[in-house]
């Protein structure tokens, strides 16, 4: 068993555009979570704005059928995971039902789930002044600022009917990620010269790169790379006035490479 690093600090890198698209995802679906339920008008405008960067993201490629085959995958894993010794019979069952569900909600919600968020003239007028530097201001979009003037449970019941709508690919991909990262346990590899080079096997189809470094550390890793060869370099940060440079020494780190 590999030692825990003590409160760390997780660095991801996405492998393949299926990946950054979930990731991005998740990313924008926490900021509208944590914005949505504070009553302050600046949050609902946070909350609104990382709803319409999630309508873009969806707009472009089929993020729902990638979702939806992804969750076929991960339950026929389990189902096979089922049948080993020592597996735990009700945490699977519990894992596969919860799958279940997600795949039913996002069936559900139809081909055309984000339509008419896309159709709103609210929102999208909302979308197009938010390309212009300070576009969304008061005199600019006077209907958005009398909306944003209203008591917060006239807002919240609005942005509620709007999550609604988002939320069944929202918590199937939040759910995918939790997965992923949880399919392969960490092992403890040191970057000499803070350098680490990773062949991927291509039979393994790595999809995920996990590094956990501890939370007092000043280093942050530096990704690139391809399905074949990823290069791992760890830079010392000093302060943002200043470039970051690589560091001369080992580095020992947590890899984990989620498939």
């Amino acid at each position: 068993m590999v030692a825990a690093v003590q409160n760390p600090t997780d660095y991801e890198q996405p492998l393949n555009e299926r990946m950054r698209t979930f990731l991005r995802l998740e990313f924008l679906y926490q900021q509208l979570c944590f914005h949505l339920e504070q009553p302050d008008a600046w949050c609902t405008r946070a909350a609104v704005s990382a709803l319409l960067e999630i309508l873009a993201i969806t707009a472009r490629g089929d993020v729902r059928s990638d979702a939806l085959k992804e969750l076929e995958r991960h339950m026929s894993v389990i189902h096979e995971y089922q049948a080993r010794p020592g597996a735990d019979p009700d945490r699977v069952h519990s894992i596969v039902a919860n799958l279940a569900k997600l795949r039913t909600d996002l069936n559900s919600a139809g081909v055309a789930q984000m339509q008419r968020l896309r159709d709103s003239e609210f929102l999208n007028a909302i979308k197009h002044r938010s390309a212009i530097p300070g576009g969304t201001c008061e005199f600019d979009l006077p209907d958005y600022a009398h909306w944003l003037s209203l008591p917060f449970g006239a807002r919240i019941a609005t942005l509620n009917d709007w999550v609604a709508i988002v939320r069944p690919l929202c918590d199937a991909v939040v759910e995918l990620l939790w997965l992923t990262r949880q399919n392969t346990h960490p092992r403890r590899e040191t970057a000499t010269a803070g350098v680490f080079q990773l062949p991927l096997d291509k039979h393994m189809q790595c999809q995920l790169l996990r590094i956990a470094l501890p939370a007092e550390s000043n280093l942050f890793p530096e990704i690139s790379g391809s399905h074949h060869r990823c290069t791992i370099r760890f830079l010392k940060w000093t302060a943002v006035e200043s470039r970051a440079v690589q560091t001369e020494e080992d580095v020992s780190f947590l890899l984990t490479t989620c498939t």
